[in-house]
Formats: C-alpha cells, structure tokens, sequence
C-alpha cells in the first residue's frame, strides 16, 4: 500500500516535472513539425485530386490525445523498469536528433540519436577528456552519465508502442497519391504517415542534477534496473515524438500497415532484449548500440524489397477502372465501395476510361447501379438512388491514366527541406528521386 507521505511526494515531483515539459522547447519542436508534415500532406492531396479527404487539424488532434495516452502508459511501465536519465540526457539525445535531422529527415527517429550517443559514451571512456575541466570535460562528464541501456530500452519501449499504434491506426493515415513508375509512365499508391509526440515523466533515482527535487521516500516498490534508489528518486521530463512514414504501390493500406507493424514488433523485441543484456554486462554496449541504428536500417530495406518484389497494384486493367480511393460523404462511400476494386459496369455500360464512367453516371440521373470486381476478383453489386443535394460525381479517385500531369514530389530529404516547405507535387517529365521515408 501506498503510504501518504509517498504518495504526496509523488504528486509534488510529478507536478514539477510536467512543469519542466511546458517549459521546454522540444515538444513544441515536436508539434511543430508534425503540423508541417500533415500540412504538406493535406496540400499534396488537393494539388493532386483537388479535394480535401481529411483535416490537418483533425490529424494532429488526434495525434496529441493519443501520445499523451501512449506518454502516460509508456511511464507506467518505465516506472517499474527504472533507469538513471537526466534532463541532461534530454539535452543530449534531441541536439543528436537534430544534427542527424540536417542529414536526412527519417533520422528523426531515436533509434539513431540513442545509438549514437551510446557509442560515443563508449569512445569517450578511452579517453582523458572527462578529466579536463574546460567546456569538453563538461561534455563528456554529462556524457558519462547517461544511462546507455536504459535510453536504448525505452527507445524499445517506444518502438512497440509504435508498432501497436501502426497495426490498429497506420491503414487510417494513409494518403492516396499518383507516382512516377517505370520509364515515366505514373501509378497509383498510397503513403502511410502518422507521427504522435510521446511526453514522458520517468521516475529516476536521485543523481547530482541539482535542478531537480527529490523524495527520499521509500518506494512501494524496487524497480528492475537503476542505480540505488533507497538514496531518493524524482520525476524527469522527457519528450519525445515517434512516427512512421511508408510508401506502397503493390499493397492495399490495411495490408502495408500489418507488414510495417510486424517489423516494428519484432525490432522492439529485438532491442529490449540487447539493452538488458548490455546493462548486466555494460562491454556490450558497443553492441547494442550498433544494434539500434542497424536494425532500424534493415526495417527500411525489409519496406523497400517488399514493394521492389512487387507488380503495381494501383493501376488499371482490361476489366476496367482500379479505385485508388474514396472521397469522404460521397455516393461511392455510401455504396461501401473500396480501395483496390475495379469498377466494371456503371449503369449497365462497361466502363474503361474516365470519359466513359461520366457518360454511364449521366445516363441515369436518380439512380446509380454498379458492377465491381472486388479485391478477390469476385463480382459485386453496389447501387444507390439519388437525390438533390448529393455529391455530383461518383465519389472516387481513379488510379492514373496517361492523361494525368502531376504525380507525388519526394519528401524533403532534411529539416531544411522540410521547413522551406518544398513542392508537394511535380509536373509529368520532371525526374525525381524516389521519397524519404522516416520510421521510427
């Protein structure tokens, strides 16, 4: 049981230590990007198909709500794990980030600041600098300190965090898109995008960081790792932002998002289970961390020989028109047709281009009946009356046909990029470079 006094400790610590989050910037950096990311992917949309399929405002509502759901369940667990970081490993892990941000975008993710600062805590260790006592003996004294494994065990934490939000969210935001193929000719597919920022107020033993208060209460419980915390323990601060960025042609999103989430899975199991190995036996560390930014590499190249390996889905075929998407309120919506059907007859007329579906909607103004082979290649029949007042068209967003002019530009391959804020799309004939991906 709890006693009071602990219990008010807890309280008074918890309370500077959400403080200590307002107060910082860095998850107002988080926010901000991911207002400019959503951004960038409502105006893709409109410049493509020149309709609004959802709200940026809406994504990144919902995105605050859920990384404060995942924040406060991720410090539960963390609570009873334990681990020595300071507001001085927050200062360290987020200069990394952004330094790695100038070289590429996706670096984002903390599986390569966390890695980089282990390996650079153990090259330190052979090395004077910590006995210096100019600004570099600084440096690598608060270094020093950091608690490597469990950075890199929270990094993990967040990763399975991430693969449950992808498995049950990740086919929900995801946007349609026209892309440059083979040799010029332009295909449909959908990217994937979901970013949350993840406040964190971790229970840590007392250090030397003076800034902080400290309860010399004893803890109802003893967590797994940490120094000795019968010295007096406190609340740090920890912002943090995970998210996930993918590009399919061959898959349908639900599908896309189930492959992203299992690599994600098995990448948090496999990184949990270095970093306590390494905190029994800290020679390991090199190890571990090598571990984190390696493996995070190879779910990308997993993501990239998965669609490689592929024919394109989103393209159409002798049986008529491929549905790339469903415009939100629409009669196609109301008809529960879906991504990946082929529409084959409108109104009793086989249908093989875009003209051709417009000329079968206007044969029948108070009436829509359609024939589509589902994704299984079954036929199915959809049809709906209609009225005044309902959309004008059929709702859908075909995959491209040769009378297409814009396609998806490629994400900004650095911070740089991304807050100049650069083109969403390009005009057909320009070359490009295939899209960053960021995962996390």
């Amino acid at each position: 049981m709890f006693e009071l006094e602990t219990v008010q400790a807890m309280l008074k610590l918890l309370g500077e230590a959400a403080l200590q989050l307002l107060v910082q910037p860095f998850y107002y950096i988080a926010i901000l990007f991911i207002v400019l990311q959503y951004i960038r992917q409502m105006r893709m949309e409109r410049q493509l198909f020149a309709v609004k399929l959802r709200d940026w405002k809406s994504l990144v509502f919902k995105s605050l709500i859920t990384g404060l759901l995942i924040g406060v369940s991720v410090s539960l667990v963390g609570a009873f794990i334990g681990s020595t970081l300071t507001s001085t490993a927050v200062l360290w892990l987020w200069s990394i980030t952004a330094v790695l941000m100038l070289i590429k975008i996706r670096y984002l993710c903390f599986a390569y600041s966390a890695g980089v600062i282990t390996l650079l805590q153990w090259i330190v260790g052979f090395t004077p600098l910590a006995d210096r006592s100019d600004w570099l003996g600084t440096l690598a004294v608060s270094l020093e300190q950091i608690d490597a494994a469990g950075l890199l065990l929270l990094v993990a934490l967040l990763h399975l965090a991430e693969a449950l939000l992808v498995r049950a969210q990740g086919d929900k935001l995801s946007t349609p898109l026209f892309l440059e193929g083979k040799r010029g000719k332009l295909v449909g597919g959908y990217f994937l995008q979901g970013f949350w920022p993840v406040p964190l107020l971790l229970l840590v033993p007392v250090t030397n960081d003076a800034s902080m208060g400290i309860s010399t209460n004893a803890l109802p419980w003893t967590p797994l790792f940490g120094a000795d915390w019968t010295q007096g323990w406190t609340f740090v601060a920890l912002p943090m932002i995970i998210g996930f960025s993918e590009m399919t042609r061959s898959m349908l999103p639900r599908t896309k998002a189930k492959h992203a989430a299992n690599g994600l899975l098995i990448y948090s199991v496999v990184l949990a289970a270095v970093a306590i190995i390494a905190w029994w036996q800290p020679i390991l560390l090199p190890i571990a961390a090598i571990t984190s930014f390696v493996l995070h590499e190879a779910i990308v190249w997993r993501s990239h020989w998965a669609e490689s390996s592929r024919t394109p889905l989103y393209v159409h075929d002798s049986r008529g028109l491929r549905i790339l998407g469903i415009v939100p309120g629409t009669p196609a919506e109301a008809m529960g047709l879906s991504v990946g059907e082929i529409l084959y007859k409108v109104n009793g007329i086989r249908v093989r281009t875009k003209e051709e579906l417009y000329e079968a909607l206007v044969q029948n103004s108070a009436f829509c009946k359609l024939e589509v082979y589902n994704f299984e290649g079954e036929l199915k029949f959809a049809q709906k009356a209609r009225y005044a007042g309902d959309h004008h068209q059929l709702g859908v967003i075909l995959a491209p046909d040769e009378q297409a002019n814009y396609y998806a530009a490629s994400g900004p391959a650095s911070l740089f990029g991304l807050l100049r804020g650069m083109r969403a799309s390009n005009r057909r004939g320009k070359s490009e470079s295939n899209s960053e991906q960021i995962q996390g």
